[in-house]
């Protein structure tokens, strides 16, 4: 079977790229060894947020006398969250395959692993191996939870996200290892379902992508809650030979030892890039990860590479935007390179985390001077309607152009909040412009607009 192009992985990296392709007039196949749509939508992205949202209902009705209503014998039933946050990941699936269908795209299910000559060799569940080959080739295999030696996971006491996403029940204690994304959103999730939850983190923050204000505002909230957040910590070693796990924690006040039921690994993840023909190709790789240029062509031409296996951000709309990109370059078109300084980034614990840009710490190493503004939700009347008061906009400019640097943002919905900041980056919107549109009232997002008017020297409501 020969094709215009063959995509190895079905993630957000690789089937909206094969759905450009096949927009684009390329006869296109997508070779996938597992589910379509990749672990974003099958275990990643999809039913975390699932999860999330029975934590959030759960935590609606046990605070309803807040809003003056009374909900009596309120319980979970954790098979009942689990089964529906995997009945929405296997309807977005099917979605996928429907996508394929309707653009005519070829799904050929095997292992892959790529040869010279833009060959790629497939191997079939039973086995069978056989070869389809393609004008272009794109390696879009994504990445897996990251094992760390001192904590080898079993799947049973020692897990990663995905057995994370369907443990038979709420486990009593549990250690979440790393504060990243998936660490801080677990946190939550378990903490909501009745969980005795510790974090930790062995740099001085946790979510310590973020700006530091973003970060304390959430291990304030955390702890508010009843998470214990361990920061400047490292686990050395975990006893599994009991009942429940040991853990070992390496704290500035020496050594500490913990009883958890569960311990989560959540300290990142590696690059699929291991027995899938690179070394036989000649494709040049670094700290595990493939090298490509801006429009995504290693080396090697014709073999291309996006998402989690490339030095990009790890997240799903990097990996699907660099799939148009590059699909639209094999396809002769003149695309943009991707603007890696406006990606946006998303948290979504509780109080939720959005954030695009420069950091304050890093505007002043790049040597801006900067205008800061930020404003409380506690200040905002749909917050206080809304019983959402926690969390802030921050906003930083540069204080002799205007320029937009960065946004950094934690509460409620600010996921939602955060394309504002990444379209008005695009166009190269200033401070004053955003100070002057007309933003609604009553809404959260007029604290866009506040936290602005804040740096300006011109807040009205604070």
């Amino acid at each position: 079977m020969n094709f215009d192009l063959i995509v190895i992985g079905s993630g957000p990296g690789g089937y909206v790229a094969a759905i450009r392709a096949s927009q684009l007039g390329l006869k296109t196949a997508i070779v996938e060894r597992s589910e379509l749509g990749g672990i974003c939508l099958n275990w990643g992205c999809i039913p975390t947020k699932a999860l999330l949202k029975s934590a959030n209902v759960f935590e609606y009705i046990n605070h309803a006398a807040d809003y003056g209503i009374t909900v009596k014998g309120a319980e979970v039933d954790f098979k009942g969250v689990v089964k529906r946050s995997r009945d929405v990941a296997d309807g977005m699936s099917k979605g996928i395959q429907f996508l394929m269908k309707k653009n005519k795209i070829e799904v050929i299910a095997g292992t892959a692993k790529i040869k010279a000559g833009k060959v790629v060799e497939v191997t079939a569940a039973d086995g069978k191996k056989s070869d389809v080959s393609a004008k272009s080739i794109i390696i879009a295999t994504g990445a897996r939870s990251r094992q760390l030696p001192n904590l080898p996971q079993d799947g049973k006491k020692i897990i990663g996200y995905r057995e994370a996403l369907v443990l038979p029940k709420a486990p009593k204690s549990m250690v979440i290892v790393g504060s990243g994304a998936i660490g801080v959103e677990f946190a939550y999730f378990y903490n909501a379902m009745g969980t005795k939850v510790t974090v930790v983190e062995f740099l001085p923050n946790i979510v310590p992508v973020e700006d530091i204000d973003v970060s304390q505002a959430l291990e304030k909230s955390f702890k508010k809650q009843g998470i214990d957040v361990m920061t400047n910590a490292s686990v050395e070693k975990v006893d599994t030979s009991g009942k429940d796990c040991k853990v070992t924690i390496k704290t500035k006040d020496g050594d500490k030892v913990l009883d958890a039921e569960i311990v989560l690994s959540a300290v990142g993840i590696e690059a699929n890039i291991q027995n899938i023909g690179l070394e036989e190709v000649g494709i040049v790789t670094d700290k595990g990860r493939i090298l490509v240029d801006e429009y995504y062509q290693t080396n090697m031409p014709g073999y291309f590479a996006i998402g989690d296996v490339t030095p990009s951000a790890a997240l799903a709309h990097v990996a699907s935007a660099e799939g148009i990109i590059c699909v639209e370059k094999i396809a002769g078109h003149h695309p943009e390179p991707l603007d890696y300084s406006n990606i946006p980034g998303c948290t979504y614990c509780s109080p939720e985390i959005a954030s695009v840009g420069l950091t304050e710490k890093k505007a002043k190493e790049a040597g801006h001077e900067i205008k800061v503004g930020k404003f409380p939700f506690s200040a905002s009347g749909k917050a206080s309607a809304a019983g959402a008061k926690d969390g802030f906009i921050k906003v930083i400019y540069d204080a002799k152009y205007g320029e937009l640097l960065g946004a950094h943002m934690i509460g409620l919905n600010v996921t939602e909040m955060i394309a504002e900041i990444v379209v008005a980056k695009k166009l190269e919107t200033t401070g004053h412009e955003i100070l002057k549109a007309v933003h609604p009232h009553p809404t959260m997002s007029e604290a866009i607009m506040e936290a602005t008017a804040v740096a300006y020297g011109e807040v009205i409501h604070l």
